[in-house]
């Protein structure tokens, strides 16, 4: 498993939005990766589910960041 932030990001998303992501210049990747990882921390519900799949938590995670960013 990747430790970059930026990789388990991009890894947790799907991939259409993998690949728009990735397109993006790499500040704006680690921007959306730190949203990320502090979704992962803060939202509760979101540990809940990762103690069932931690992959199901982190596209969650990733999911609700994007919806942020994307309006």
């Amino acid at each position: 498993m990747s430790t970059d932030p930026v990789g388990r990001f991009l890894a947790a998303l799907d991939p259409e939005h993998r690949d728009a992501v990735g397109a993006r210049p790499r500040g704006e990747q680690e921007r959306l990766a730190a949203a990320w990882e502090r979704e992962l921390e803060a939202d509760d519900e979101l540990d809940s589910l990762d103690e069932l799949s931690p992959p199901a938590a982190e596209a969650e995670a990733a999911r609700r960041v994007l919806q942020r960013e994307l309006g």
